[in-house]
């Protein structure tokens, strides 16, 4: 566990240190701060819109990071020959696996973290001007719906940052397998495709699922096969999905005016789909580390194979 962690720390340190880490986060600063000064002009839906291009564009913004550093994060070493000193040492190659994928997660999870307090700050901001309430006002009413309307968007905030992360996590996983034995010219845009194709397996559940006994007549067995197949293959991206509560709904917070409020979700629900993310992040991650680790076994470390 202690060279685990000699890892992870010398990965996190090497990926924050990188140029396009830095260059990519005083980016999304300054995009988030540019966009709080701009209206969006829904009618009322101004700061829902905001966090939900904010959380776009942070949520892209780590992950072409995160990217970057996995499909570096063991190819480059083996091609320069600095891999053979560190398996010299008495560590396995699964620590390194492990502690390389653990070091770029929590290099991601930081740029998450500075971002989203940056995006929670500048909706806190906006709102008294997207609802049209005045910020110093002595009115009560007015000073308790202010409050509830901002301690609302925040509370809504955290698990949309949490499920982000886990899907970078799942997507990094992806990454560090693939690097075991392939460059960043062809990890980068595998990884991607695999981020478009994991937002479109969604749509293959009713091919193969068992919905209506009409809706898989005239479906091939094979095709039904392929489907579950690609189902369970290829992350199911939908699972990290929070916009429908996180985003566009509200959450019945106890003490605000929104506790009664009939189309609010409720605290646990919301959890509860954190919760279930990350189980599904967890196994997910697993399957593909363990996917990498059969990959890196066989692996010849003195540079390119043949």
């Amino acid at each position: 566990m202690y060279r685990t962690w000699v890892i992870l720390r010398h990965t996190f340190l090497d990926s924050v240190v990188q140029p396009i880490y830095t260059m990519l986060m005083l980016l999304g600063i300054a995009i988030l701060v540019i966009f709080t000064m701009l209206p969006f002009f829904t009618l009322g839906e101004d700061t829902v819109m905001f966090k939900s291009v904010g959380l776009d564009i942070i949520q892209l913004l780590v992950l072409v990071v995160t990217l970057f550093a996995t499909s570096r994060s063991i190819f480059d070493e083996i091609e320069d020959r600095s891999m053979l000193t560190l398996m010299s040492k008495p560590v396995h190659k699964w620590e390194v696996l492990v502690g390389k994928y653990l070091g770029i997660i929590t290099a991601a999870g930081l740029a998450i973290l500075v971002m989203g307090i940056v995006l929670a700050l500048c909706t806190w901001w906006r709102i008294p001007t997207d609802y049209l309430l005045r910020a110093n006002s002595l009115d009560d009413t007015e000073v308790q719906r202010l409050h509830d309307l901002r301690l609302m968007h925040l509370a809504v905030l955290v698990p949309s940052m949490i499920v982000s992360w886990l899907q970078i996590s799942v997507l990094a996983a992806i990454g560090v397998a693939l690097s075991t034995r392939f460059s960043l010219v062809v990890n980068l845009p595998a990884v991607i495709l695999i981020y478009i194709a994991g937002n479109l397996t969604r749509f293959l559940e009713p091919i193969w699922g068992d919905v209506a006994g009409s809706a898989l007549e005239g479906r091939s067995f094979i095709l039904k096969a392929l489907a579950q197949v690609l189902s369970v293959a290829l992350p199911f991206l939908e699972h990290f999905d929070l916009r429908e509560a996180g985003i566009t709904g509200r959450i019945a917070l106890p003490g605000t005016i929104f506790a009664n409020d009939p189309s609010a979700f409720a605290p646990s629900a919301v959890w509860a789909s954190v919760g279930f993310a990350f189980i599904y992040a967890l196994c997910y991650a697993t399957f593909a580390l363990l996917a990498g680790m059969v990959m890196f076994q066989n692996r010849e470390l003195g540079g390119a194979e043949g």
